[in-house]
């Protein structure tokens, strides 16, 4: 899949990627150094529950960047292969973008093609996706608290599903009850009588 944010200081592209991840393999993410001085360098402790499973290239050029992408997705061992790109480069044309679909294709391995300020030139790839932050969701408990996070989503060009656009939500994960009845009862008498 192809990528290209609303602009590159959102980096909300980034939750609706990892949504769409999943499996305990690790993760490639591969940056171009033009994307790391204009976006921000990747910080794998934000990024839970890869962050210690990330594999993290970071390329001298675009050239280097989809070598790397594309060596990545020849590997099955790897869950998926995520590349961000600056700019129009000249070695991402239509055979660089060909190669890494059928790359992906051959060994199952996701890959997301992440484009930083590019025009949404002529590509293989399977899907583009034009993808912009949103206002967060209601909180369930707290209207002043932001809920979960959302995107505005355009798919506009696929070979296996209708493009559309949406408001894309990632739901939490089912509520937990806050606090348990004390097993110790002296313990959870005292509590009630301090509290």
């Amino acid at each position: 899949s192809e990528l290209f944010p609303a602009s590159p200081r959102d980096a909300g592209w980034t939750g609706f990627v990892l949504a769409q991840l999943q499996g305990s393999k690790p993760l490639l993410w591969v940056q171009e150094r033009m994307a790391i001085l204009e976006a921000g360098r990747l910080h794998a402790a934000g990024l839970e529950p890869f962050g210690p499973r990330l594999i993290h290239v970071e390329a001298r050029d675009a050239k280097a960047a989809l070598w790397a992408m594309e060596e990545g997705l020849r590997c099955a061992a790897i869950g998926a292969v995520i590349g961000e790109l600056w700019g129009d480069p000249q070695a991402l044309d239509f055979t660089a973008t060909r190669r890494l679909a059928v790359a992906a294709e051959r060994t199952g391995v996701a890959c997301w093609l992440i484009r930083l300020q590019g025009a949404a030139n002529l590509s293989g790839a399977r899907e583009r996706w034009r993808l912009a932050s949103a206002p967060s969701a209601p909180h369930l408990f707290d209207p002043k608290a932001p809920g979960d996070p959302r995107w505005a989503a355009e798919l506009f060009r696929s070979r296996q599903r209708t493009p559309g656009r949406w408001l894309v939500s990632h739901d939490s994960a089912p509520l937990l009850p806050v606090a348990a009845e004390p097993v110790d009862r002296a313990l959870g008498e005292s509590l009630r009588r301090t509290g």
